[in-house]
């Protein structure tokens, strides 16, 4: 390791040896909503100085980039949604996702329900890619990627602020929309990109 990261690490041990926790002192809500929670954190640094931080607490998400054709094909066509944003200010093309219906509910049932009620598929199979923290600057965020196989006809049910178009591209158009930054999505281009270098057009084990 560089002489930094020595530092960085020693100053990390001496602080856990002196008994001090880096973390959380203290959090005072400044906003409550439905899905999100806004606090201000007191936070103890790693070099044991103290400061304040806005946090937004989120439940976590599952993302799902569904696959028409077989999963071992070089460029299989894939499903993606084109949905309105507010805050982007008009339609934004985006693999499925949301987030969990309770507390508690599984990543994969969560993924399963998301995909059906935005795309109208059903997954035979789902395939578990990676967690990804989207904004670890100021959230604790994390969803969830899958990619799912097998389809079968569902029954599609939007919630009342939804407006999606369902799509179907071919997968090469899709890594050539994010090449191209008509996907700008962050979670859609890490599902697409980590499905690219692991999993499509890779012989799959069970």
């Amino acid at each position: 390791p560089s002489s930094s990261c020595t530092f960085l690490w020693e100053t990390l041990m001496s602080i856990e040896d002196s008994g001090t926790r880096v973390g959380m002192i203290e959090s005072r809500v400044v906003h409550e909503g439905p899905r999100l929670r806004v606090s201000m954190d007191r936070v103890c640094f790693p070099d044991a100085s103290e400061g304040e931080l806005e946090m937004i607490r989120h439940p976590g998400a599952a993302a799902i980039l569904p696959i028409l054709d077989s999963v071992e094909d070089k460029d299989p066509e894939v499903v993606l949604i084109r949905q309105y944003r507010y805050a982007t200010d008009g339609y934004i093309y985006e693999v499925p996702a949301g987030v969990p219906d309770y507390e508690g509910e599984p990543w994969e049932a969560c993924a399963h329900r998301e995909l059906e009620e935005e795309t109208g598929y059903r997954a035979g199979t789902l395939i578990p890619l990676t967690p990804i923290y989207t904004t670890p600057g100021f959230t604790d965020e994390i969803i969830h990627l899958y990619a799912a196989t097998d389809l079968t006809a569902g029954e599609v049910n939007l919630d009342v602020d939804e407006f999606v178009e369902v799509c179907r591209f071919r997968f090469s158009e899709v890594l050539e929309m994010v090449r191209t930054s008509e996907i700008v999505d962050c979670k859609s281009i890490a599902t697409i990109l980590y499905a690219a270098q692991f999993v499509i057009g890779k012989p799959q084990t069970t």
